[in-house]
C-alpha cells in the first residue's frame, strides 16, 4: 500500500480537498484516483494526485 496526496482548488486558490489516499499500486492510483475525483465532482477543477516522492499521477488545470 502506498499513500498519495490529493489536492483540489478553486480558481481563487481556495483549497477544496487536501487528503491522503491509499492505493495498492501506482496503476490502481491512476484508475481509482480518477474515479474518486469524479465522485467528489472536481474533475473540472484544478487538482492533482502525487505520491510520497512527488511523482504526478493525475493533474488538471
Amino acid at each position: 500500500m502506498e499513500n498519495f496526496r490529493f489536492t483540489a482548488f478553486e480558481k481563487t486558490g481556495e483549497i477544496l480537498f487536501d487528503e491522503v489516499w491509499t492505493f495498492e499500486s501506482e496503476e490502481i492510483a491512476k484508475i481509482e484516483g480518477q474515479k474518486q475525483v469524479e465522485e467528489k465532482g472536481v474533475e473540472n477543477k484544478t487538482h492533482r494526485l502525487v505520491n510520497s516522492t512527488g511523482k504526478l499521477f493525475l493533474f488538471h488545470v
